[in-house]
């Protein structure tokens, strides 16, 4: 489950911007970003989305009946 925090830290370092720069230009405060990147789990989608937008991302929700039946 380390994808996004890494993700989000990654994309945020190559593209030479502070957390606080991050939070600023994404429109969240600096505690979402730190969440995102420290992996807290009791997170806004909206909010994690404003993040990823910013690197070209978003999250959405996976059915997983539909999933599983692909898996298949």
């Amino acid at each position: 489950m380390n994808f996004l925090p890494n993700f989000v830290k990654e994309r945020r370092k190559q593209s030479g911007l502070t957390q606080v720069a991050l939070a600023e230009k994404a429109g969240v405060g600096l505690t979402v970003v730190r969440k995102i990147e420290q992996g807290k789990e009791n997170l806004s989608m909206a909010k994690v989305n404003q993040v990823l937008l910013m690197f070209g991302h978003k999250l959405q929700p996976v059915n997983l009946k539909t999933n599983e039946k692909s898996n298949r």
